[in-house]
């Protein structure tokens, strides 16, 4: 399974400058070890305030349970607090599709959230066909390397929503693509675009791909 984790990091005040770069080495080194045992692919950073720390990070894990530990061993765990997301299979996620997953890897990453918002009374027929746009639409941006992965979301107050991982040369760019998906063309859907930057300790390129965790030994996380 494959989970979204936004970890917000808070070092108490008066910690010495020296502890904090001894955590943050331990936790890029940990952090390597967790990617080759196929725990952690990806992890980015979101826009930042002056003074926040927070990364974005796509975990794999047996269980709910599994990525807990995963998560408690990381170093930098003794300040920082995990939002976690479980992600459900898309039928239109590019993990699953023909297209390779590395086609062109230039450009800036973004995080999409899509929610429906069909307006009362639209015929069903009319939904049906933009559905059906929208499949189209996806694999085509598969194909150019600009949809990277589509997950589906757990359901908040009686609404599922989906998110992209996109890859756009810039914000317009990315708002174009947008504008080409059926479903937001027709106001089926509204949106919500992060833009990524790079993070130090990502282990993988644009498009990586899960790879199941090893076998872990009751040790693995002590």
């Amino acid at each position: 399974m494959e989970y979204l984790v936004t970890m917000t990091t808070q070092v108490p005040d008066g910690t010495p400058a020296e502890a904090v770069d001894e955590v943050r080495a331990r936790e890029g080194a940990h952090t390597r070890d967790l990617a080759a045992q196929g725990y952690v692919l990806r992890l980015w950073r979101p826009p930042l305030a002056p003074g926040e720390w927070r990364t974005i990070g796509l975990f794999a894990a047996a269980s709910a349970a599994e990525l807990e530990q995963v998560l408690a061993s990381m170093p930098l765990r003794v300040w920082r607090s995990d939002e976690v997301k479980e992600l459900a299979a898309h039928p239109n996620d590019p993990a699953a599709a023909a297209a390779p997953a590395t086609a062109g890897g230039a450009g800036t990453e973004f995080f999409v959230t899509f929610t429906p918002a069909t307006p009362e009374g639209t015929p069903a027929q009319d939904l049906k066909e933009a559905t059906a746009g929208e499949a189209v639409r996806a694999r085509e941006l598969t194909e150019r390397g600009q949809m990277v992965r589509l997950w589906k979301l757990p359901e908040e107050h009686g609404v599922s929503s989906n998110l992209g991982l996109y890859r756009a040369a810039d914000a317009a760019e990315m708002q174009a693509m947008l504008a080409s998906l059926p479903l937001y063309r027709y106001g089926y859907l509204t949106t919500q675009t992060t833009e990524l930057t790079p993070h130090p300790s990502d282990p993988g390129a644009p498009g990586s791909r899960s790879r199941p965790p090893r076998e872990r030994t009751g040790a693995d996380h002590g």
